[in-house]
């Protein structure tokens, strides 16, 4: 099953506040909310898995508790066959969630201690997540983790409510250990950990349900990230006009392909073409003179040598890239410290970022685009820190090298310097490998010849890149060549043609 789900992300603390102006501003009582949840999780459980009937509800002693015995009372009241696990001292219950807990009582249900939980075997067919909501910000322990590790382990799929617990909602880190559900419902607002870092693994499916909360309640709170929209297609690329030659869409320079690494600046090259560039110049080692040219006639291939080969391409170009293949050579240096003087818009990849690290550096006009291991050397930090906070990683980047930045990985995320923001949620793992990141450095070139302003340029290279690669994958994600993507960046920069 799939849905279409909104465009806006939030911090827990923003999810809250949307929480609050509901209840508080609006009247909408909080029990009633709850109600909700519980139902729409009863219901999307039934849905996806309508055979099942026995259900284990493991519930911890906050509101997402609450969501647990309002789902384990309808499913009772079906017929279903419920037993729910208790975490965490039961009388801490308070509020909405001790309402629902009694309700739960109330019509015969029973709660069983962790402590007292037979867990020498799993015998359910479904599990239910409501051990933590999304205020956790602590490693998880003690029998929290017993209980999230038993769950893991179970053969049985796992229905997360709001979040997987253990998954941290700002940041899509999981703290110590985590459930990993096939499918999470997630309510009020999309939490922005949720669609990158770890977030997708654990999270599974996303189905969203906003339990009818006004349209009004959300003008109060701005989001902290937004989707970027496919939208974006057809108002940056309309149709071109009959009579328009290859100079009218620019000149592209990709500068790189160091001795033995000319393969990367050919997937440049290519994907810059197949994005429509009027005229893409690979400026590499004299090594390649002549090789390049011999699989993608198409690219013009210059030998440089040093500054003095490099300068007149320079200045026939309307955008730089420096970066694919290009190394870390005095040749590369030499070549990297002559293309950051110049005045034209820039995009930095590869070993680009790694010479840009060394000695780092701002400049106007010009994108930055690394994996968390670029990430983590500009800002001179190990990569798994990087990925324990993905947002603030980037606005450290932004502002530290004053560029427009694309945190490359699993929900890519993009942001220029006066900007907000921008999450990716195409893509697939088949993208973890060799030369994806040298095609999207072509994409955005591409698109920044094309008269595309820069941020726009990487938000919606990132876009075209990702579902280049879903279309390419399909179903078969393990396996995937970053050239496969060719044909389907050619297909997706023509949206008036190919959509009708």
């Amino acid at each position: 099953m799939t849905q279409h789900l909104p465009s806006s992300f939030f911090r827990a603390e923003q999810v809250r506040e949307l929480d609050r102006i509901a209840i508080e501003e609006i009247g909408i009582p909080g029990i009633t909310l709850m109600q909700r949840a519980g139902l729409a999780a009863y219901e999307l459980a039934r849905r996806r898995w309508p055979k099942y009937r026995k259900f284990t509800v493991f519930t911890g002693i906050g509101n997402n508790a609450g969501d647990g015995f309002v789902l384990a009372t309808l499913a009772r009241a079906d017929g279903l066959q419920v037993e729910v696990v208790q975490l965490g001292d039961g009388a801490r219950i308070k509020g909405d969630a001790l309402s629902a807990r009694n309700e739960y009582l109330d019509r015969g249900g029973a709660i069983t201690a962790w402590q007292d939980f037979d867990r020498s075997t799993h015998d359910y067919e479904l599990a239910i997540d409501g051990l933590f909501g999304t205020g956790l910000q602590r490693e998880v322990t003690g029998p929290w983790r017993e209980a999230i590790e038993y769950i893991d382990r179970g053969a049985a799929p796992v229905l997360a409510l709001d979040i997987p617990s253990g998954l941290s909602a700002d940041t899509g880190a999981v703290l110590g250990v985590a459930v990993r559900a096939q499918c999470t419902i997630t309510f009020i607002g999309l939490k922005q950990g949720m669609f990158t870092a770890e977030g997708r693994d654990y999270c599974g499916e996303i189905v969203f349900d906003g339990l009818q909360v006004p349209d009004e309640v959300y003008l109060h709170v701005k989001p902290a990230a937004t989707a970027i929209s496919p939208r974006m297609l057809r108002s940056l690329l309309p149709r071109r006009r009959r009579s328009s030659h290859k100079a009218d869409h620019g000149h592209l320079l990709i500068v790189g392909g160091g001795p033995g690494m000319l393969g990367a600046t050919r997937l440049a090259g290519e994907a810059a073409l197949r994005t429509g560039a009027g005229l893409v110049t690979v400026a590499s080692h004299p090594q390649h003179s002549t090789s390049l040219a011999l699989t993608r006639p198409e690219l013009m291939c210059r030998p440089v040598e040093g500054v003095e080969q490099l300068q007149p391409l320079v200045e026939r170009a309307t955008v730089i890239v420096i970066g694919p293949g290009l190394g870390l050579s005095a040749w590369a240096q030499q070549l990297f410290s002559y293309v950051f003087g110049v005045r034209k818009p820039l995009l930095v990849d590869a070993d680009g970022l790694n010479l840009l690290a060394r000695s780092p550096q701002q400049r106007e006009e010009w994108i930055l685009t690394p994996h968390p291991g670029e990430a983590g050397r500009l800002l001179g930090c190990p990569a798994e820190q990087i990925q324990q906070d993905r947002f603030a990683s980037l606005v450290n980047i932004v502002k530290q090298y004053n560029a427009t930045v694309v945190l490359k990985g699993a929900g890519s995320l993009v942001r220029s310097v006066k900007g907000s923001v921008s999450l990716c949620t195409a893509g697939n793992p088949g993208m973890a490998t060799a030369g994806m990141g040298d095609v999207l450095s072509g994409v955005i070139g591409a698109l920044i010849a094309q008269r595309i302003p820069l941020d726009e340029a990487a938000r919606l290279g990132t876009l075209v890149h990702a579902q280049a690669a879903d279309f390419a994958a399909g179903d078969q994600e393990r396996g995937l060549l970053a050239s496969d993507l060719m044909p389907h960046l050619r297909q997706l920069v023509n949206p008036e043609i190919t959509s009708g």
